[in-house]
């Protein structure tokens, strides 16, 4: 089976899933406050979703763009079981992009009266939030002594005409943020809003500090990225984005933000954080406003491949045996972890459990299973603890450990790491773990041998 060729801009991709039947496009109107995120949860991992002219105002939004690894992999022009490897290629040898004097999405500019919810169709999703997010917006930030970049999707709560509430974690979006606040300044930013698959998946890329995520965008589809910089900074942004917002994260400053519903599926909650100031809006003719709601499909996947990637370059350095990990939806994309494990010695699944915990602090349960157990579905991995697992002799706890502050169950982000050695012992009878199998079951052609329609009385003669 072909593969089709990777797609580099949001309207190609939107093409793409219009033409086979993934995308579902709304009546006109509806509303921005929840039903937009309702309908969108509805439709999510079936369907991608138009939505025109919500509340009536102008613009669309779209959501549901990337809420199967089926259609990730398709967009970025590789197939399902080689998506992981596929990401792992591009972050170690990105693709540096090309600088443009213009682009589509600084077709139309905004520089005074800014008023960002009379601009774009901005909505609120989850019951408790805060108030309109904008959710699935690329932070694009510039080191102030470097110039290196940034990409990250950050939660932004609109909190004025021109003023955006970021929450800002401590990571590399902060490190630049710093400097720029130790020399009395505010940090160059660009928030953009609706880009290509490959844009979205690379801004989540965990990669070492001035690595331009942009450049593993570029590395993904195998063609450097086009970009423009920004018309009122120095900050440079893909040149297909729909909507760029360009401003500053103040200094000194910090207003409320929150409550917003995050990917646990619980809230985050509402606290003084960091404070965007709005210099300039740019967009293409008639944008399209991507909308990801929280805990939803979109959110959870663009969370865990990349997240899978880095893990398994990760273990594969000290453990060759490793083939395959997995972040599973149960665990929203981030808090379990199953590895595939082709086992050589004893005691070696337990290391790979400490090797996990130390490859992202997030994991919080990790399973690991021996090669006949497919990790992508969980009612393998659950057979494979059922039968291979025993608490007193398989079991690893590591207390008191640094986990993910989104997790309400820990205390400050700290809390408890599980993993369970699920794999069957070396020296075991030959026929102790073997799985039952019937010869010739996965070549059936069920087509062939089933009659359609048929009825069951006329086989007995009645």
């Amino acid at each position: 089976m072909s593969v089709p060729a990777p797609t580099r801009s949001l309207r190609h991709w939107l093409a793409r899933l219009g033409q086979s039947g993934r995308l579902s496009v709304t009546r006109p109107g509806i509303g921005l406050r929840h039903e937009a995120a309702a309908v969108a949860n509805r439709l999510d991992g079936r369907s991608a979703t138009l939505f025109p002219r919500p509340d009536g105002q102008d613009g669309t939004i779209v959501s549901g763009l990337v809420s199967s690894r089926a259609w990730m992999a398709e967009a970025l022009g590789t197939t399902e079981d080689r998506l992981v490897a596929h990401v792992q290629q591009a972050c170690a040898a990105p693709l540096p992009w090309r600088e443009r004097e213009t682009g589509p999405a600084q077709s139309i500019v905004h520089r005074t009266d800014i008023d960002l919810l009379r601009l774009l169709p901005v909505p609120t999703l989850n019951e408790h939030d805060g108030g309109p997010y904008i959710s699935a917006g690329l932070m694009i930030s510039r080191d102030p002594e470097t110039g290196a970049q940034n990409v990250a999707i950050l939660r932004c709560q609109i909190n004025g005409p021109d003023r955006i509430g970021v929450l800002v974690l401590p990571r590399h979006t902060d490190h630049f943020y710093r400097r720029a606040e130790a020399a009395g300044r505010g940090l160059e930013v660009a928030l953009v809003v609706g880009v290509d698959p490959a844009c979205l998946l690379a801004s989540q890329a965990i990669v070492p500090l001035g690595q331009d995520e942009l450049e593993i965008a570029g590395a993904l589809t195998g063609v450097p990225l086009d970009v423009v910089k920004c018309l009122t900074n120095d900050v440079r942004v893909p040149a297909e984005a729909e909507i760029v917002i360009e401003g500053r994260i103040l200094p000194e400053l910090r207003e409320p933000e929150g409550p917003f519903g995050e990917f646990p599926q619980y809230y985050g909650e509402r606290a003084e954080r960091h404070v965007m100031q709005v210099d300039a809006v740019t967009h293409r003719e008639q944008p399209l406003f991507h909308m990801i709601v929280g805990g939803g499909l979109e959110h959870l996947l663009l969370g865990a491949i990349p997240r899978e990637a880095t893990i398994l370059a990760t273990l594969k350095r000290s453990f060759p045996g490793v083939e395959d990990v997995h972040l599973s939806l149960g665990g929203v994309g981030r808090y379990h972890l199953y590895v595939k494990l082709r086992k050589t010695q004893e005691g070696e699944a337990k290391n790979v459990l400490l090797g996990a915990f130390a490859a992202h602090y997030d994991i919080k349960h990790a399973v690991v299973v021996d090669m006949d157990v497919d990790i992508h579905d969980p009612k393998e991995v659950e057979w494979a603890v059922a039968t291979r697992f025993q608490a007193d002799r398989d079991l690893v706890v590591v207390a008191h450990s640094q986990g993910s502050k989104l997790d309400p169950s820990a205390r400050e982000g700290v809390g408890a790491k599980m993993g369970l050695d699920a794999t069957a012992p070396l020296d075991a009878p030959p026929m102790k773990f073997t799985r039952i199998c019937v010869p010739g079951q996965a070549e059936i052609d069920l087509a062939a041998v089933v009659v359609p329609d048929a009825d069951w009385r006329a086989v007995l003669g009645g």
